[in-house]
């Protein structure tokens, strides 16, 4: 018996496996977009500095609920200002091999003169106001990622520290963090996003009826009618 050779059977080569990410791992920006790409049941994984940090499964209490509650308080004044969006584990495209996917984040949109941009439906840039809740993390959250938002222009950094029990609000001037202080009245209310305005006593504790009952009076505020028409104008003036 005779083997035909004239119709030679051709196999397709065997795709590159895609290697998982994991905890620590040193990669490039665009490795680490690769292998995040290829993992869609992931949930949340960035990289800092060209390393990769995984966070545990995280606790109702420790971290889910007072996420919850940031991403609500943040929504009412997406909500009220036109031309601010929010994001909620945004990766954030930033140079030298760091994508960051902080808890929550708020852009002025780039057609209302925002700072950023989005490019393949990621934001490029830091946003003009980004939020951490921090239980395991709160070291990280403080030193590698605040020097990070600092050297990217994010210009107010809010970070909950759970187990502490506190709220810090940085805001960007003249190239360094300073803590926000809070009003006469026991407020935070935001320099750069006029009439964003948190009481973190009441966050704290829980009771969000009164955060969103400080967060209207922000919004009802002479500074934030005028933010909007500033907002407005900006988009007024890219119209051809």
């Amino acid at each position: 018996m005779t083997t035909d050779t004239t119709n030679p059977v051709v196999t397709a080569p065997v795709p590159a496996r895609i290697p998982m990410l994991q905890n620590g791992d040193r990669l490039t920006a665009e490795e680490f977009e690769r292998r995040y790409d290829a993992m869609p049941d992931l949930k949340k994984a960035e990289l800092i500095n060209g390393v990769v940090y995984m966070p545990p499964p995280v606790t109702m209490d420790d971290h889910g609920g007072p996420h919850f509650d940031m991403v609500g308080w943040l929504s009412l004044y997406r909500m009220a200002t036109a031309g601010i969006r929010g994001g909620d584990n945004a990766t954030l495209r930033l140079p030298l091999n760091n994508r960051p996917q902080p808890d929550v984040c708020l852009i002025i949109e780039p057609s209302h003169g925002g700072q950023v941009q989005i490019v393949d439906r990621y934001i490029v840039g830091g946003p003009e106001l980004v939020a951490e809740v921090a239980t395991t993390s709160v070291n990280y959250d403080l030193t590698d990622k605040l020097a990070l938002y600092l050297q990217n222009n994010v210009r107010e950094y809010v970070v909950w520290r759970v187990f502490d029990r506190e709220i810090d609000w940085f805001v960007l001037h003249n190239g360094q963090y300073e803590r926000l202080t809070l009003s006469p009245q026991g407020f935070f209310k935001s320099e750069v996003l006029p009439g964003l305005w948190l009481d973190p006593a009441a966050m704290i504790r829980g009771d969000m009826a009164f955060v969103a009952q400080v967060a209207q009076q922000g919004i009802a505020s002479p500074e934030h009618a005028a933010f909007e028409a500033r907002l407005q104008q900006a988009t007024s003036q890219r119209l051809p």
